[in-house]
């Protein structure tokens, strides 16, 4: 063979081997892709595709089965469906007769895979732990159990408790679709109240059930003495009948056999008489019986009759103080309230009250500092402008205030009615009139500006006048 078409031939089988194996590798390769976004969904738990679904949808969920994920537009999580048991202690629910009672109960819940419901729960549980969806519930059936206690009366929930399961759960069970919880289960492990009205109701119920049973005795003890009376009657009936068939027979004997029992006459005779003694003692008896049973009826009637009015009067009894008890607790629970929230009233008045006098006194020292804080930069503004000479600044001030000191000293003799004053005459025409003499000695008797100014440290300029008596001040010689 020519070596050159060996060696094709050898080239393209090699050819052809590694074609086979690349196209095997890429087949393996796209089916374990594949392979990998196939998502399949346990039996305990609910697969949610989020991100891009069909029909514009927020999520996708299955239960069972399998889907695949478009990876990049698409993602996946799971939610579990393993059943939460939750405890609800309820204390102090309100019934509908306003008496509170405690309900401890135990919820099962679990996520529902009813389709719409699947739904509420990817959109409101999915990430959330297992604790964070269990208080959740808790508080939805906190609220719908209380809702539930109220609507009912105490008799309706703890008599008929299928009655009150069912309320319960056409309360609840809404609620906790729209999370994506279905109800499970709901046990009522014992229903207890502060007022005692549950065990009165019990205690109650027994009473009657005693006093029923006392009723049946009586009555089963009535209907055995009629009985016994009855059956008396009877055989004394039958024995009526059997004593008139036996004088019948005994006769017609007689009438046969009278030839041969003529001479035995005399002893048949006394032989009858015999029998109607025997047969009226026997009356006698029986009349005595019958009536001895008719009056052990009678008593046994009566005491049934006695028996099933004392029942009436203790259940009746009963009925009042459980009543009279209840009431009584719901005043007791009124005049609780209103007491509390009377004192709350007024904590909160008394703290709104110290509230406001403290910030006013605390606007009042902010705003005495302030003036304060004003006062004294002025004054140092008005010493600085006087040279840092104090006393300068002292005088400049009382200047300042002449025109109201003036002021105040004729506002003073200004209002004072002459027409009102009454002055002693001393009786001396020289002196002149003694009212006028005391209107000047009352100008007199206020203090002058210069007086003033010096209680104050102050001299106060020449040109302003000068008090008489006092040298007036040498004018210092001008300046150059």
């Amino acid at each position: 063979m020519n070596p050159l078409l060996a060696a094709a031939e050898s080239s393209g089988a090699s050819t052809l081997v590694t074609i086979v194996v690349v196209l095997a590798l890429v087949l393996f390769f796209t089916v374990m892709t594949v392979a990998r976004f196939y998502k399949r969904c346990p039996s305990d738990r609910i697969l949610v595709i989020y991100g891009k679904v069909k029909d514009g949808k927020s999520a996708h969920c299955i239960h069972g089965g399998g889907v695949f994920v478009i990876p990049l537009i698409q993602d996946y999580a799971y939610i579990g469906l393993t059943p939460m048991t939750i405890s609800i202690p309820l204390q102090n629910a309100l019934s509908f007769q306003n008496i509170r009672i405690n309900v401890p109960s135990t919820f099962t819940v679990g996520v529902s895979t009813d389709p719409g419901v699947m739904m509420n729960a990817a959109e409101r549980l999915l990430g959330l732990s297992a604790r964070d969806i269990e208080d959740m519930a808790k508080e939805i059936i906190f609220g719908q159990l209380r809702l539930t206690v109220a609507s009912l009366t105490i008799e309706q929930i703890n008599q008929d408790r299928e009655s009150f399961l069912v309320e319960i759960r056409k309360n609840v069970e809404p609620e906790l679709n729209k999370i994506g919880l279905n109800l499970i289960n709901v046990n009522i492990t014992d229903i207890t109240d502060e007022s005692n009205y549950i065990e009165s109701i019990g205690k109650k119920a027994a009473a009657e059930a005693i006093n029923k049973a006392k009723i049946d005795v009586a009555e089963a003890e009535k209907n055995g003495a009629i009985g016994e009376a009855e059956n008396n009657r009877d055989q004394a009936v039958s024995v009526r009948e059997n004593s008139a068939e036996a004088e019948k027979g005994k006769k017609t004997a007689e009438a046969g056999q009278r030839v041969y029992v003529a001479q035995r006459e005399a002893e048949a005779v006394d032989g009858e008489n015999a029998s109607k003694a025997q047969i009226a003692e026997s009356n006698s008896k029986l009349a005595v019986r019958t009536a001895e049973a008719m009056r052990v009826a009678e008593v046994a009637n009566r005491e049934a009759e006695a028996a099933i009015q004392k029942a009436q009067y203790d259940v009746e009894f009963q009925r009042l103080s459980a009543a009279e008890v209840a009431k009584k607790e719901i005043d007791r629970k009124q005049i609780q309230i209103a007491a509390e929230a009377e004192a709350d009233r007024v904590r909160t008045v008394a703290k709104g009250e110290a509230d406001g006098i403290l910030l006013k006194y605390q606007a009042e020292a902010e705003g005495q500092r302030t003036l304060l804080a004003g006062k004294a930069a002025g004054y140092k503004a008005l010493v600085e402008s006087a040279g840092g000479d104090a006393k300068a600044a002292a005088t400049l001030l009382m200047i300042e205030k002449l025109e109201e000191i003036v002021a105040r000293q004729t506002e003073a003799i200004s209002k004072l009615r002459i027409d009102k004053v009454t002055v002693w005459d001393s009786g001396n025409p020289e002196k002149g009139s003694s009212t006028a003499n005391f209107v000047s000695s009352l100008v007199k008797t206020l203090p002058p500006i210069h007086d003033v100014a010096k209680m104050a440290g102050v001299e106060l300029p020449e040109y302003l006048g000068h008090v008489a008596g006092d040298k007036p001040a040498a004018t210092p010689p001008p300046a150059g």
